[in-house]
């Protein structure tokens, strides 16, 4: 869970993101079909599946054949159904810094996130983007 700091990963941990967008982390079918395999209901009873003709289902309830049939997934409580407002495996470790608590099977979509590449500049409080000076990575 203390991942390194590269220089191709500029992050400094600071938990902005995650805190802003975490609660809106759709995992793909991929994302979902992995953690099957690996048994991590831990991560699935955070996930809800709209099924195709059908009923939303706990992604902890899921088989793997039923990942042809979903349409999407959204993150909402396991005991009350209701959205979360933080992301529930965002885990503090200091005063200003924060990890992913499933950093090695986080969701796709965490693990391409990057605003210092694509210079978002909404995150004025993003220290990263501040030492970059909300300048653009990409293209190279």
């Amino acid at each position: 869970m203390d991942e390194q700091v590269t220089e191709d990963e500029p992050c400094e941990q600071c938990g902005l993101c995650c805190r802003i967008f975490g609660p809106g982390i759709a995992p793909t079918a991929s994302n979902v079909y992995t953690w099957m395999e690996q048994g991590r209901t831990d991560i699935l009873r955070w996930f809800v599946a709209f099924m195709e003709k059908s009923t939303p289902v706990n992604c902890a309830e899921l088989r793997a054949e039923d990942l042809g049939n979903m349409v999407s997934v959204e993150m909402r409580h396991p005991d009350t159904g209701e959205y979360v407002t933080v992301c529930p495996f965002l885990r503090r470790v200091s005063k200003e810094r924060y990890l992913c608590g499933i950093h090695q099977v986080k969701p796709e979509m965490c693990c391409t996130y990057q605003p210092w590449i694509w210079g978002e500049t909404y995150f004025n409080r993003c220290r990263t983007l501040k030492k970059t000076d909300q300048k653009c990575r990409f293209p190279p």
